[in-house]
């Protein structure tokens, strides 16, 4: 036991944490805005393939459009563009299935066939879209979609917060129902 004290004492100060970078501090800061966990499916040759997105949202009725922001890294990016898509949200039970489309392949995904694009098996939605429009985003490529067709189901989705994946859940009788 004196030995340990004896260690203890003779331990230098902890060194301090570096300073974030400004691009860390602004991850953080846009981490703190909880989303929704998409996956972008498509076809190349026969080939289905998908990526994973937190940046997805509705844009118009009428026309149906959606908007998707692709990471012009991202091996899928250039693959995507100019292609019949489809946009998965996925349940709270299918983390695994969106860090598989993240780049930590796993356990093969089930697929579907859309009428237009692939879908995944078990999503909460799913949009088959055609390409409508593309956007520079900086560093990403904003994506328009046109909706062909679309479908959902109940259940609590799979949700971002804080680099995080978590479960948002459902409510049974929402604001939504009171109007």
């Amino acid at each position: 036991m004196d030995n340990f004290i004896a260690q203890l004492t003779e331990r230098s100060e902890p060194m301090p944490l570096p300073e974030p970078t400004e691009l860390q501090k602004l991850r953080t800061a846009f981490s703190r805005f909880p989303t929704g966990v998409c996956v972008v499916t498509f076809d190349v040759d026969g080939v289905r393939r998908g990526i994973t997105v937190n940046s997805y949202t509705s844009v118009s009725f009428e026309p149906a459009l959606l908007l998707v922001s692709i990471q012009r890294r991202s091996s899928s990016h250039d693959l995507l563009l100019d292609r019949p898509f489809a946009v998965n949200i996925l349940g709270s039970s299918q983390e695994d299935v969106a860090k598989h489309f993240a780049g930590r392949p796993n356990e093969s995904p089930r697929w579907l066939e859309g009428d237009i694009a692939p879908r995944l098996a078990g999503s909460l939605a799913w949009f088959e879209c055609f390409p409508w429009a593309t956007y520079d985003g900086g560093d990403h490529t904003l994506v328009l979609g046109e909706i062909q067709s679309f479908g959902s189901r109940r259940g609590d989705p799979l949700g971002f917060n804080g680099s995080r994946f978590t479960e948002i859940s459902e409510t049974v009788l929402g604001r939504e129902h009171l109007i």
